[in-house]
């Protein structure tokens, strides 16, 4: 039985294999359960790296506050571990991401701001109004997720493990989308160090340049998603740690259809982000059908914190989404 304070209980998620999808490929697909991270989300990973390296290195006492912009998931996360450890959070959102994780955020009393989304190259982008709120006060830190390396660290020591641990060393293929890129970069450098052999891809949501990166060395996107926490226009420190074999993109429509998919034939309900993850996995497996190969995702938060979106027709409906069978 695992008992401890709540930076003390971050990891160690069961690994779960998806029965639907292994048998309609003949392969193992599994699913790393993130979302029973104590904050909901893999980000509870990040937010506990850079804490614990900031305490380290003497840049965190208590009652300071620490600063971020985030989508979300890694806000809740820096809250749930800043409210263990005496620190106070002032977190950067844009203001069209769902409305649970605004929601949880004030529960857990941070002061939040939201920010109209903006290209990257605006000033008054949620990362740049971070950092220069954080620069504000002496009693300010700012976690700056996507930069500090502490992100990818964490993964490295624990997430990719973790895996191997429970995958007993048999692994064929990690697929991940990104973020900051602290979980491929993390996951990816620890499992090649271990076998060289295994496939990483990265999976991209459209509006999103890692995918031509990666095909091409120029970052460019087409089109949007509704995914949240996912996909970027530059290369972050973190992600520049990552070792990516392969890229792929996948559209909102199949993203959706495997959602509900887990959902009705599994008993899963995962985020947008998870099912994209989880898609890839399942189009990995096609390519590879009845090879017996197992194929390792990240689940990395649930469907209920977005359900005010991806459960309501209306939303779907105004993006041009249904609930249409995978294929």
């Amino acid at each position: 039985m695992r008992t401890g304070y709540i930076s003390e209980i971050v990891g160690q998620t069961p690994l779960i294999k998806i029965k639907s999808l292994s048998e309609m490929t003949g392969c193992e697909i599994f699913g790393k359960a993130e979302l029973l991270n104590p904050g909901g989300s893999v980000k509870d990973r990040a937010a506990l790296g850079i804490i614990n390296e900031a305490e380290e290195q003497g840049l965190l006492k208590i009652g300071d506050t620490i600063v971020e912009g985030t989508a979300g998931n890694t806000g809740i996360g820096l809250a749930t571990i800043a409210a263990q450890r005496g620190y106070r959070c002032l977190i950067v959102m844009p203001n069209n991401q769902a409305q649970e994780k605004y929601d949880a955020l004030n529960a857990l009393g941070v002061d939040l701001l939201t920010v109209p989304p903006c290209p990257f190259s605006n000033e008054n982008h949620f990362y740049h109004t971070a950092k220069r709120l954080a620069t504000e006060g002496n009693d300010r830190f700012w976690a700056n997720q996507f930069e500090n390396t502490a992100n990818f660290r964490i993964h490295y020591k624990t997430t990719g493990p973790e895996l191997w641990e429970q995958a007993e060393g048999k692994i064929d293929a990690f697929i991940s989308a990104v973020g900051t890129g602290g979980t491929i970069a993390g996951v990816s450098r620890f499992l090649k160090e271990k076998n060289s052999l295994i496939k990483v891809r990265m999976v991209d949501p459209f509006g999103s340049g890692l995918y031509s990166y990666i095909k091409t060395g120029q970052i460019a996107a087409t089109g949007s998603s509704i995914t949240e926490g996912i996909g970027i226009m530059r290369l972050t420190a973190n992600f520049k740690e990552a070792i990516v074999d392969e890229a792929v993109q996948v559209s909102d429509q199949d993203m959706l259809s495997m959602l509900y998919h887990l959902a009705e034939k599994d008993g899963l309900l995962v985020g947008t982000s998870a099912a994209l993850n989880v898609f890839a996995s399942y189009q990995y497996a096609i390519e590879h059908k009845n090879s017996g190969k197992r194929i390792l995702t990240i689940l990395c938060d649930s469907g209920l914190r977005y359900q005010s979106k991806i459960f309501n027709p209306e939303f779907l409906k105004e993006k041009g989404l249904t609930r249409k069978p995978l294929t």
